[in-house]
């Protein structure tokens, strides 16, 4: 008999085991998320190798992937020498790298086979009923009893399931969750309640992911059907009861695992840690030394140039910090005098946006920000024409989509309609296969034809006092918040200037049929698209009264300074510029800018077309078919190859080809006396890129246990998730077509991200000191930090729970970072003649 004690530890355990798994978010919110994001406070190492014990799968590349970096000379010898003698490996790297191949086909399937037999049964039941309850509006026929939540409703329902051995007995269990647990564990010792609750949880991790989503952040499909780890822990264990499946499956497993640790030290690296350092030292080096080679060049220039006015850019555009911005971001820069900078996709408007036909609204801003304000689209009384064409188009199709699918789940409707509808049907299912590009073509014709709603709506950013949503949220903001999301973003870039046009740029992407539509968006903000956030910060720059305050703020905006707002679509690199109310005097500027951007797309599609194996030369023409092709697996690489995040000015990376790998933040330390800017990247935009660039990782690393695999066998589950075939668990990462080149050929190579900020080593020592969960990211190896000083000679300074500044004089610094830039630009110099002339500039 349990007690309000055992439901109390029941309670607290729970808690504590749910920290192994990771939250997976709706696959329409879709948020790239550290898979492993409950390890973070252990080393690296010791934190895969418990999530092998628990979920079976591997966090380390495999030996074919070292030897295929090593091969294609990614690694560089010395680097990999260096590692290898550290940490007491004296073997070559060919024996090595057979030692790894040789450990992974004698490798221990142990914990997958501890979950075939009566535990398989137990995941196919239970994910079954999660899919039912679960369910977002998908089912024609849904669950009954799900206003109950979830423990009652499997209760009430679960004992008609003829799968379930003695079913009926399912009514008898208790009333509270967390006492059904504690009756089942009855007898079993206390101590291993956490153990048996971690193996429990991790055994369908992408079904308990989404549980917790919904138990930690609620939305309203969790006030309506609300479901709890607690209960749903209870449903999982009732069954495990029932089935007689092993109720501690790992104990054994785990017990190895602490003789293991026991015999060796804990400071002992495993092999695989080291080659992957070694690989992603030799990536870095080659950031960092361009990093700072840029920053002493710049120095030298500022100084000889002191008293040169620089003129202003044809136009400054803001682009987010987005691996994929830093392609478009060149050739723009390429194709004209303008000025681009990163700064966070949501442009730092913590909002939750409701579209002018939008059936709900959505968080605008990523899961680690919440949302403070609410904003529609609404129209503006102008433009009545365009208006009202539009909601004469929209009712049109949204009654033809209602009559289609009442037809398509009607089987009596469903052959009247394909008699006489049939061919006309038919030949546009044939187009959309055979001539992709005239199908996007066409939809481009009637985008021309038919006006946006942003050509007639504006965003509501003025609170009158109203509230609104699920949250209560105050609609728009007020003059004074207004005025510190622009000062923010200003002051973070750090911008001194401004051009006669500002364009906030955000990104949304372009696919068809595709369930992972949303991880081509902001995979920092729940798959929501950038425009409106740029929409609305661009309206907050126009105001008046906001460029007034700005202007007492130090911030001198010109007078003929417009703010503007665009969409960058990922998919096909066109750029749509929302430009509706553009006064006459820079309707010249706007058009300029227009033409640019298309010869920008040209260029950014073109190397786009290339990366995934197509033919340059039709680059644009390519990426619209990708868009358009309900075939394609791999419409666009995404986030695919991101490896490191430049924190700094652009000028600093500007004339490097960073090949789509980088994030790029601007930031000027001159600018942030008091470090508020500095800190507020590390509190957000670094924790969101370590998200991102982990569930690359361990997508890509082991895409059974961590990611989704093809693309051609998904199932969509309830508007929720993907399985793999037609049951079992929800898949938790990204697809294969996301990570690989070809069957037998990454794409993505699994680096862990390699952060790189310009900025005084003791600035930056203040920052993590403020951050400790950055911090401790760093000290565990989920992340490298590595800093360019400016003050200090331009040198570069790794972070190992501190930074080995030393005894080093600037002026030494100096010399070694010109030595470094004057090898690089003289390529044909012999190597013995740079040895010695290196030598005598250390002397």
């Amino acid at each position: 008999m349990s007690t309000e004690h055992d439901t109390d530890v029941v309670r607290d355990c729970v808690e504590q085991a749910a920290e192994t798994v990771g939250t997976n978010w709706p696959l329409h919110s879709f948020v790239t998320a550290n898979p492993l994001s409950g390890y973070e406070d252990r080393p690296f190492h010791e934190a895969v190798e418990r999530a092998e014990t628990l979920r079976g799968g591997r966090a380390y590349p495999d030996a074919e992937t070292f030897r295929d970096a090593w091969q294609r000379g990614e690694i560089d010898p010395d680097v990999l020498r260096a590692e290898l003698a550290e940490h007491g490996y004296d073997a070559d790297p060919e024996t090595l790298l057979a030692r790894l191949a040789d450990r992974e086909t004698d490798g221990d399937d142990g914990v997958r086979a501890a979950r075939d037999g009566a535990t398989a049964r137990v995941d196919r039941a239970l994910s079954s009923w999660l899919a039912a309850f679960l369910d977002e509006g998908e089912a024609s026929w849904p669950m009954p009893n799900r206003e109950a939540g979830f423990y009652d409703a499997f209760r009430a329902t679960a004992r008609h399931d003829d799968r379930i051995p003695d079913a009926a007995s399912l009514a008898d269990a208790p009333d509270d969750p967390a006492a059904a647990v504690a009756a089942v564990l009855n007898g079993h010792s206390r101590e291993r309640w956490t153990a048996v609750f971690e193996a429990q949880l991790n055994a369908l991790p992408g079904w308990t992911g989404l549980v917790k989503y919904r138990a930690e952040r609620g939305d309203e499909w969790q006030d309506a059907y609300p479901i709890t780890l607690v209960g749903y822990l209870a449903a999982r264990l009732l069954l495990v009861e029932r089935f007689d499946a092993p109720l501690d499956p790992l104990a054994d497993a785990e017990h190895d695992a602490a003789v293991a640790d026991g015999a060796a030290s804990m400071d002992d690296v495993p092999l695989e840690e080291v080659w992957l350092r070694a690989w992603e030292s030799s990536y870095r080096s080659e950031v960092v030394d361009a990093v700072a080679d840029a920053s002493a060049a710049r120095a030298r220039s500022r100084t000889a140039d002191a008293d040169a006015a620089d003129g202003r850019p044809d136009a400054q555009l803001v682009f987010c910090i987005d691996t994929r911005s830093e392609v478009f971001r060149r050739h723009l820069e390429a194709a004209g005098d303008y000025e681009t900078h990163g700064y966070a996709g949501f442009f730092g408007v913590p909002m939750q946006y409701e579209g002018y036909d939008g059936d709900a609204s959505a968080d605008a801003c990523p899961p680690i920000v919440e949302a403070e304000h609410y904003v529609r689209d609404q129209p503006d009384g102008s433009h009545e024409h365009d208006h009202e064409a539009y909601d004469r188009w929209t009712g049109r199709v949204t009654a033809g989509e209602k009559v289609l699918k009442a037809v398509k789940s009607n089987a009596a409707t469903a052959f009247s309609f394909v008699e006489s509808a049939g061919a006309a049907y038919g030949a546009a299912l044939a187009a959309r296969t055979l001539l992709p590009e005239r199908v996007h073509d066409l939809r481009d014709a009637v985008e021309d034809r038919f006006p946006n709603a942003y050509e007639f709506c504006t965003p509501t950013v003025d609170h009158d006092g109203e509230r609104a949503g699920v949250r209560d949220l105050p609609v728009g903001m007020s003059h004074e918040e207004k005025v510190e999301y622009a000062a923010a973003a200003f002051e973070t870039m750090g911008w001194e200037e401004f051009a006669r046009l500002v364009v906030f740029t955000g990104h949304a992407s372009e696919t068809t049929n595709n369930p992972f539509d949303a991880s081509l968006d902001c995979g920092a903000c729940a798959g929501q698209p950038g425009g409106p956030n740029a929409r609305v910060l661009a309206a907050i720059c126009n105001d008046d009264d906001v460029v007034a305050a700005l202007r007492e703020r130090g911030h001198d905006i010109p007078e003929d300074t417009v703010f503007l707002a665009a969409e960058h679509n990922t998919t096909t690199d066109e750029v749509t510029l929302y430009d509706g109310d553009i006064p006459e005097s820079h309707a010249a500027d706007v058009e300029r800018l227009r033409a640019d951007l298309e010869d920008a797309r040209a260029g950014a599609a073109a190397e786009r077309a290339e990366s995934m194996g197509a033919d340059p030369e039709r680059g644009v023409r390519e990426t619209e078919r990708r868009a358009a092709d309900w075939a394609e697996t791999r419409p666009e690489w995404g986030l695919a190859g991101n490896a490191s995040f430049v924190i700094g000015p652009r000028e600093l990376t500007d004339d490097v080809n960073l090949d789509g790998r980088a994030f790029l933040h601007s930031y000027d330390w001159q600018q942030d006396d008091e470090a508020d800017a500095l800190d507020a990247i590390f509190a957000g935009p670094v924790v969101v890129t370590q998200w991102i660039n982990n569930q690359y990782y361990c997508s890509t690393v082991d895409n059974a246990a961590y990611g989704s695999g093809s693309k051609v066998t998904h199932n969509p589950v309830g508007n929720v998730g993907v399985y793999q075939g037609n049951g079992g668990d929800l898949m938790t990462g990204l697809p294969l077509q996301s990570l690989m080149a070809a069957d037998d050929a990454l794409h993505h190579r699994p680096l862990r991200l390699s952060v790189v900020v310009h900025a005084p080593v003791e600035r930056v020592e203040d920052v993590l000191a403020a951050n400790d969960h950055v911090a401790t990211l760093c000290e565990n190896g989920w992340l490298s930090l590595t800093v360019v000083d400016p003050t200090r000679g331009h040198d570069a300074y790794e972070y190992d729970g501190e930074f080995a500044v030393g005894d080093e004089t600037a002026e030494h610094a100096t010399l070694r970072v010109d030595e470094r830039a004057s090898e690089r630009a003289d390529e044909h110099e012999p190597a013995r003649e740079r040895e010695v002339r290196a030598v005598a500039t250390d002397d």
